[in-house]
């Protein structure tokens, strides 16, 4: 993945945060956005000097990516969350003495995967406009967008994300605004069959101090301190596993019998798809040097964390603009 440097294209650059968001909710995957976003500014810089319509160029944008996002998924199975492909998992079978079996890790290419807040949201946006982009990059609802076949895919983000009037995907996508509305329609009765868990409120100063307490507690390890903070219809997933779980008793169970050294993970706030995220640093080998190891994302309401989804998958860190190693903590 490279970054766009041409001076050039300094007229583009202004649409690269909302380019990126779009192609996310389309590919669900923030290296493939990037990809996608990239393909689609080299394309539109290759054709500026032939482009004399500067109102029409958002539009102009937004065609090429789709075009681009449509050419990508040609072939492709949907990318999903661990919920998506497999029943909950009971954690009355596992006990400490036991160790666990998390099953057989499936490719990358299996994940909707987290995206970092910051490739997708300007800071000092309107109130109303950072909750809707809240929303719409939810891994939740990004997972179920992927249930619908692309075409549909792009016509809902466009209209029912994004607002775009029919007659104006219409012509995106060369076709009638009669297509458009039908499209459309097929989109949401399918998403309609889709569980979508209820959508976590605007992050308050209790969510905060939780989210604290939270990083405190999976620091020391503290399974009971950790639990009491969940919803007690929580979920927890690890993809690239298949295995997730809902509830505290079988949570609790499950993390118990990690056993889990407390005072060794070193974590880093961030944030991710509207929602507050962890990066953690473990140790390994012998000289117990800490590396990447998962990226966590909570979702919280009502004043309980409600789901994580922990993504063992160190690739992300760079994606996250997060370094191989932890800065050192001064004293």
């Amino acid at each position: 993945m490279t970054t766009v440097v041409d001076p050039e294209l300094s007229d583009l650059e202004p649409y690269r945060r909302q380019l990126t968001a779009y192609c996310y909710r389309m590919l669900g995957s923030p290296q493939d956005a990037e990809d996608a976003v990239q393909d689609t500014l080299v394309r539109a810089w290759r054709s500026l000097g032939r482009f004399e319509d500067r109102a029409g160029l958002r539009p102009w944008l937004y065609r090429i990516a789709t075009n681009v996002c449509l050419d990508m998924l040609k072939g492709r199975g949907r990318r999903a969350l661990p919920m998506d492909l497999a029943p909950a998992s009971s954690g009355r079978r596992w006990e400490p003495s036991q160790g666990l079996a998390l099953g057989t890790a499936r490719p990358e290419a299996t994940w909707v995967q987290p995206i970092p807040d910051h490739l997708v949201s300007s800071p000092g946006g309107d109130p109303a406009d950072v909750a809707g982009s809240r929303e719409s990059i939810r891994l939740a609802f990004i997972a179920a967008l992927q249930h619908l076949v692309p075409r549909q895919r792009a016509v809902l983000i466009l209209r029912d994300v994004l607002s775009w009037r029919a007659h104006e995907v219409a012509t995106l996508l060369e076709t009638s605004e009669d297509a458009v509305n039908s499209t459309l329609r097929r989109a949401r009765s399918a998403l309609e069959t889709v569980n979508i868990d209820a959508v976590p409120t605007e992050p308050t100063e209790a969510d905060r101090e939780l989210l604290h307490r939270y990083i405190e507690a999976f620091e020391r390890y503290d399974v009971d301190s950790l639990v009491a903070l969940l919803h007690e219809d929580a979920t927890l997933s690890m993809p690239p596993y298949e295995l997730w779980l809902r509830g505290i008793p079988d949570i609790r169970r499950f993390l118990v019998a990690l056993e889990v050294e407390g005072d060794r993970d070193r974590v880093i706030e961030v944030a991710a798809n509207g929602c507050p995220a962890l990066a953690v640093y473990r140790p390994t080998g012998i000289s117990g040097a800490l590396e990447p190891f998962e990226i966590h994302v909570l979702e919280i309401a009502g004043g309980r964390v409600t789901a994580i989804y922990a993504f063992l998958d160190s690739a992300l860190f760079p994606v996250f603009g997060l370094p191989p190693t932890p800065e050192p903590i001064s004293d």
